[in-house]
């Protein structure tokens, strides 16, 4: 994080604290006397770091899930809509995931719900709330499915869904944007299971997404670009993803939660201290967990390649040809991005 920068590393913890609570960049640039791309450049590096120490702590399979909302923001930028999947686990408020992408699509639900998985410890009890978004809950089964070993003959792959996944969706109908009524379904799972999450979890007496969309508020009032206090990131899909990494990470590790009086990666047994910020930013994540992120990140371009559009072979069937370049012109952007 602060390899080969000129500026003292106080005034970079300063800076990026600010910018983690909302703080205007052109504020930053007027009272610091810093260039706007310096203080952009510290923002993109922090938030890669945060990245990092976001899969080493939290998406190592550590959590045992038991409430899970997800829900998704969409950004008007200076060159369409961006939207931002976000998904938290309920008891402790420990953000899970989050995913920018240009497209509300399968894909983005594809992407948050196997960073999702990545959190989970094993096949235990877990809700997911979600809303009535239709590409959730063929996401959900696909996520948490795990390939059956026992019986099996040669052949296909054969995976199983979790036995004891609960689905649960809220759709709301709004009229003249006013909200006119509002749909709990059980779309998978028992009512005693979903009764017993719910208690476990105290996220209240039914099917509901409040938690996730209080997180979004935060979200929304933290990152400077989607309250329009500044002009800076609206062009580009990155600052943005660099944003919600800063946020999510320093919320998750660094502020105390007000409803816990603990931050959320404490509640959630994953440290036994609240971080400083000059901890997260200069924390050394091993080069195996390097390895393993990167990796990740790899088979998850791959597997959102196989949804979106592209050309045809003979019968409706995506060309091999076109795969096979599809594969190596990946592999060779991950290698360039991940080159010393």
């Amino acid at each position: 994080m602060l390899e080969g920068l000129r500026k003292p590393s106080e005034l970079v913890f300063i800076v990026v604290g600010l910018l983690a609570y909302g703080c205007p960049l052109q504020a930053i640039v007027h009272v610091f006397d810093l260039d706007e791309r310096t203080v952009a450049a510290w923002q993109a590096r922090a938030g890669q770091q945060c990245q990092r120490v976001q899969y080493a702590v939290v998406q190592q399979g550590k959590l045992n899930l038991t409430h899970v909302q997800a829900d998704e923001i969409r950004i008007k930028g200076k060159k369409g809509i961006l939207w931002m999947g976000l998904a938290m686990e309920v008891s402790s408020r420990l953000w899970l995931a989050g995913v920018v992408q240009p497209a509300r699509d399968r894909v983005l639900a594809d992407r948050l719900l196997r960073m999702v998985r990545l959190c989970a410890s094993g096949a235990s009890q877990l809700l997911i709330c979600v809303d009535g978004w239709a590409a959730y809950p063929n996401a959900i089964l696909r996520a948490f499915s795990q390939q059956v070993t026992e019986g099996v003959l040669e052949g296909r792959v054969q995976m199983r869904v979790w036995p004891q996944l609960i689905i649960g969706q809220v759709i709301k109908t709004q009229k003249k944007y006013r909200l006119v009524s509002v749909q709990h379904t059980l779309l998978r799972g028992t009512e005693q299971g979903l009764a017993a999450c719910l208690m476990q979890s105290k996220g209240g007496t039914q099917i509901n997404t409040a938690y996730i969309e209080r997180f979004n508020g935060t979200i929304r009032e933290r990152l400077a670009s989607l309250t329009r206090k500044c002009r800076h990131a609206s062009a580009h899909l990155e600052p943005f993803q660099w944003g919600m990494y800063l946020i999510g990470c320093t919320y998750n590790l660094c502020w105390t939660h007000d409803q816990l009086g603990q931050t959320p990666a404490v509640a959630a047994g994953l440290t036994d201290h609240a971080w400083s910020l000059q901890h997260v930013l200069t924390y050394k994540v091993t080069p195996q967990l390097l390895a393993s992120m990167h990796e990740a990140q790899r088979q998850d371009m791959i597997s959102s390649s196989d949804t979106v559009d592209r050309p045809k072979g003979v019968g409706g069937r995506a060309s091999k040809y076109y795969r096979i370049l599809l594969k190596m012109k990946q592999e060779k952007e991950m290698g360039a991005s991940h080159a010393p």
